[in-house]
């Protein structure tokens, strides 16, 4: 049998390490998780295309809680990585990843 391939326009991922999750991540992700699925943002909702993963240490353990995202834009793969993320700022990065807009400038770091 072969596995169903959903099409996604981006991954987020969201740190699950003692830090980020001291600071809320594991609430932001069940958040965030609720928020696509109801909002049929989930790769796996008609229509949807963002894919949301729990991770490990993402490096920014001072500034959790830490979230990432990768996509292709333009035929090149583009990162953002965001510190001390909440619940808004996760949902417009993952609107962003959805609509191929821009990813907001808001706690942005890194590449």
């Amino acid at each position: 049998m072969t596995p169903t391939y959903f099409k996604t326009s981006g991954h987020l991922l969201v740190c699950q390490h003692v830090n980020c999750k001291a600071r809320g991540s594991d609430l932001l992700y069940r958040a965030l998780w609720n928020a696509l699925d109801a909002q049929k943002l989930a790769y796996f909702k008609t229509g949807g295309s963002v894919r949301l993963t729990e991770s490990g240490c993402l490096g920014a353990c001072s500034s959790g809680p830490v979230l990432c995202v990768y996509r292709q834009r333009a035929g090149q793969l583009e990162e953002g990585w965001y510190a001390a993320t909440d619940f808004p700022l996760a949902l417009k990065v993952a609107r962003a990843v959805h609509e191929g807009a821009e990813l907001p400038d808001d706690r942005k770091y890194g590449p």
